[in-house]
């Protein structure tokens, strides 16, 4: 039975949260703020957070923040906020997916059931290699030249889902909904800047590109590189 934690300010939706999943099978354990959230969270070691953004004594995307730095624990966000900058700046924190409320159980189980069949890790995954970008899965470790790269979550994902497609030009479409996990499009700004910040930690720039290659009006591709 998947062990979710939840951390959710308002009583009622809390209590109707855990009811619901624990009818769907799913053991839940739960905080009413971001503090005890994070304490909870690491103390108890759940397989899944739901994770509200009105908090009463931080910001959720904070605390989001917060736990990426401390655990790899998938972090669905469950909010009333339904901006297009929220959505994006939740998913740059960290977060594996994002639900507006209201939404039924129904649909928070089979969310909570997607995520954590996409964050199962197989005994062994091959580090992927493009030419001299090493990137090592499990260990969430990047290299380029021998030299490891300091990349965030989202930068990371973005550099491993272009290497297990190398030299295939990939849309900015696809990328925002495999990578950003947003299928209805839009926020294509997003992708340009974490390319743009991808590019300046392999060394290279947009005008003189080594290995990620922009194909006007169809996407980016990754390439071995020329020395």
């Amino acid at each position: 039975m998947p062990r979710v934690h939840l951390i959710e300010d308002d009583l009622g939706i809390r209590s109707a949260l855990i009811r619901a999943l624990t009818e769907l099978g799913h053991v839940v354990t739960s905080s009413p703020d971001a503090m005890s959230g994070l304490q909870d969270t690491l103390g108890g070691q759940p397989d899944i957070v739901l994770l509200d953004l009105g908090l009463p004594d931080l910001d959720g995307v904070e605390l989001l923040r917060m736990l990426r730095a401390v655990t790899p624990v998938p972090v669905i966000v469950a909010t009333a906020r339904d901006e297009d900058a929220s959505v994006v700046r939740a998913l740059d924190a960290g977060a594996d997916d994002y639900v507006i409320k209201p939404f039924t159980s129904a649909t928070i189980d089979a969310r909570i059931r997607a995520v954590l069949r996409r964050s199962a890790s197989p005994e062994t995954v091959a580090a992927l290699t493009v030419g001299t970008i090493v990137i090592d899965p499990r260990s969430r470790v990047a290299s380029v030249d021998d030299r490891e790269l300091e990349l965030s979550p989202r930068e990371f994902d973005l550099l491993a889902y272009l290497a297990a497609r190398p030299g295939e030009v990939v849309s900015k479409r696809e990328l925002l909904a495999e990578v950003w996990r947003l299928p209805y499009g839009g926020a294509d700004k997003t992708v340009d800047v974490h390319l743009s910040w991808l590019r300046k930690k392999l060394g290279e720039s947009a005008t003189e590109p080594r290995h990620l290659i922009t194909v006007r009006g169809v996407g980016v591709k990754l390439v071995e590189g020329k020395d």
